[in-house]
């Protein structure tokens, strides 16, 4: 044998490697354990060093390796360094545990980054892992981009989580999900992503599931549905553990133990701040909620946090690191199964509160900034609670007072519902702004097949209208539902009518439809051709539940997307709102996905489809034909954009109207009469042709 370097080398490396299962490191917690072994890597740290565990996370990170302890979940904000903490916590359960870790990230893209950017970095920088992966920087087996195998013999996988086969043939001793809100719901039908998963872990020893992510949206239901939580799947995963721990510190000036929160001015604590005169953030500080008036900055927070805990708002129990857990009444106790963290941006040792605030005078008035702020700011789900929780009641206590049509409105627009014993139709008169107001409504019960009852809607659509102004208006426009067993008839009387006057239309409940599809071309139908509609009802109705939420101004002044409702029963009573606030958001399973749909789960909801059809009337008006309510707003009477109350004007129509130029627009070659009713340009309709016709 050889007594040479290369030669001694190789024997000493194999002897090593043989004696390794022999040796048994001393037991160390997660803490422990990063803070003597784990470093930040350049390319995914702000600053490259050695980690130091900050107070509020020895308990999380602790929690993470706590044999106990079966479930962690995470509700975090940005900027907390959870994911460092994950990827320490694999390199303790490797390294350390010698326990086979599977990851899912919520697509393959994202399963690639982190293994590039925070795991293989890890192996790299943290020398007890690299000794355990001696195929670092070289092709091998046991080094591809889904999976490494250590020279223990142990597994860590990291996999997209869309795909149900990613959740099938692996025998994990623990299992994490990172950013679990953004998985999908139902995963190629065959169940939720954390039911699937921890499905693999059935016959562990150990067994552990970690969960984290950033909340997003839940969708709240009526107490009759199951729907709470829908949308942010960490909520759903927090309401589920039965300890809900944030962080609590004691304040600097009064020792009142307490866990920060956000406030806001009007709140008697929480962070306050003060503006230079650029409006720009100049001091943050924290008003103790004792209401002794003490407060705190925010390098007194990071000294505070040394001894802060953690402590369920549920139960009472407690907790420092992780690791010793106690009641209540300060017994000490066995680890809890399952627990539930939050943690947010204000303590964390990365950013300032006064860059904290500096993002939320950004906000503004701006919704989705707003949105923003509190999921990936505060680490809280944003309700999405505008529109789906409107009650009837709202829109009651809220009705007005006007004349049948307002001197503000520009263009009346309608839409005719067909049920299977009658026709139910709705007239909305829009002005600058889509300011919107309920002007007309009819119900004619009998067969909808029968020539006399389509004779009756024809006479209501053709009816006139007299502005507050004494203007004589008609109907600019209007999308009737052709039904399901009904679409001849609708489409028999577009024909009669005029088929770019009366326009059948068909819903089409998707995301991300535009509430009015022209077609490319005419369907051909008994005795000519027409245009079918399409309609996106679920965008439709998305725009007119935000809209019933803006509150009529009082005095009198122009209100944009403003909906009015008239103080008249007949017209606009208690069963109308009730059919208007009728349908709530929710969730149903379509080709093994779970989606959102707007459902009335069996209530009336006919005035809403209605709206939904003038709505579309509109917005083929304005899209189509090139119709601009401000421009027609300016050329009323008054000349200005809302009328002030008119002085008493005879009820003969005036000499002439100011007429808007003509928009390039292609007028057909043989145009659609209307039963000698035809609206003309000086009797409210929109553009003349010359050709006693409007467009």
């Amino acid at each position: 044998m050889s007594s040479l370097n290369p030669w001694m080398k190789a024997l000493i490396d194999s002897v090593r490697k043989g004696l390794e299962g022999l040796y048994k490191e001393p037991p160390l917690t997660a803490t422990e354990w990063a803070d003597k072994h784990f470093y930040l890597s350049s390319e995914s740290s702000y600053q490259e060093g050695k980690w130091t565990t900050a107070p509020f996370q020895v308990a999380i990170l602790n929690a993470m390796g706590n044999d106990l302890i079966r479930e962690v979940n995470v509700l975090k904000s940005a900027r907390v360094g959870y994911t460092k903490m994950l990827v320490a916590n694999m390199g303790y359960k490797i390294q350390h545990k010698k326990r086979n870790v599977l990851t899912w990230c919520p697509t393959d893209g994202d399963a690639d980054g982190m293994m590039k950017r925070h795991i293989e970095t890890m192996i790299r920088d943290v020398p007890v892992v690299k000794a355990l992966a001696p195929w670092y920087g070289v092709k091998h087996r046991d080094n591809t981009l889904d999976e490494k195998r250590f020279d223990n013999a142990k597994m860590l996988w990291c996999l997209g989580g869309t795909a149900a086969k990613n959740y099938r043939e692996k025998s994990p001793d623990e299992v994490i999900y990172d950013e679990l809100s953004k998985f999908d719901a139902d995963i190629e039908g065959e169940g939720a992503p954390t039911v699937l998963g921890d499905k693999r872990l059935e016959g562990a020893t150990f067994k552990k599931s970690i969960r984290g992510s950033t909340p997003t949206t839940i969708i709240p239901g009526s107490a009759d549905e199951e729907t709470t939580g829908e949308g942010c799947q960490i909520t759903r995963a927090a309401d589920d553990s039965p300890h809900l721990l944030r962080f609590n510190i004691k304040c600097p000036c009064c020792g009142t133990e307490q866990h920060l929160k956000w406030g806001d001015p009007d709140t008697p604590f929480g962070i306050k701040w003060s503006l230079n005169e650029l409006k720009q953030v100049e001091k943050a500080w924290y008003l103790c909620e004792s209401g002794n008036g003490c407060t705190f900055e925010y390098h007194e927070m990071i000294e505070a946090s040394v001894a802060g805990r953690y402590i369920c708002e549920r139960s009472g129990i407690w907790t420092r690191d992780g690791m010793d857990w106690f009641t209540s009444a300060d017994k000490p106790m066995r680890p809890p199964r399952s627990v539930t963290f939050h943690i947010w941006t204000i303590y964390s040792e990365f950013v300032t509160w006064a860059e904290v605030v500096s993002e939320w005078v950004k906000v503004k008035k701006d919704r989705g900034k707003l949105k923003t702020f509190i999921n990936t700011t505060l680490g809280e789900a944003w309700q999405e609670d505008q529109g789906e929780q409107l009650e009837w009641q709202q829109l009651m206590a809220r009705r007005e007072v006007y004349p049948e049509v307002p001197p503000w409105v520009v263009a009346i627009f309608g839409g005719v519902d067909t049920q299977d014993d009658r026709y139910e139709g709705r007239f909305w008169g829009f002005g600058a702004g889509e300011e919107a107001w309920l002007i007309h409504k009819f119900v004619l019960m009998g067969d909808p097949a029968s020539v006399e009852l389509r004779r009756k809607v024809s006479v209501e659509l053709k009816k006139r209208f007299i502005r507050a102004d004494g203007t004589v208006m008609t109907l600019e426009r209007a999308c009737w539902d052709q039904g399901g067993h009904y679409s001849d008839e609708v489409r028999e009387e577009s024909l009669k009518l005029g088929i770019n006057w009366i326009i059948p239309v068909f819903g089409a409940s998707t995301y991300g439809k535009p509430i009015a599809t022209w077609p490319r071309k005419k369907t051909k139908v008994k005795g000519g051709r027409v245009y079918l509609v399409e309609v996106g009802t679920d965008n439709a109705k998305e725009l007119i539940y935000n809209r019933l939420t803006i509150q009529p101004d009082g005095s009198g002044r122009p209100v944009p997307g403003c909906v009015h409702l008239p103080a008249n029963d007949d017209l606009c009573g208690e069963d109308e709102l009730k059919q208007l606030t009728a349908e709530r958001r929710k969730w149903v399973i379509v080709k093994h996905k779970r989606v959102q749909r707007w459902d009335a789960g069996g209530r009336r909801n006919e005035a809403l489809d209605c709206f939904v059809y003038a709505l579309a009337a509109l917005r083929i008006t304005q899209q189509r034909f090139g119709m601009n309510l401000d421009l027609l707003a300016q050329q009323l009477p008054s000349g200005t954009w809302h009328v002030p109350a008119p002085a008493p004007v005879s009820p003969a129509l005036p000499e002439s109207i100011p007429e808007p130029e003509p928009a390039p627009l292609e007028v057909p070659a043989t145009a659609p009469v209307v039963q000698n009713e035809t609206p003309s340009a000086s009797s409210g309709g929109w553009l003349d042709t010359g050709q006693n016709v409007w467009l």
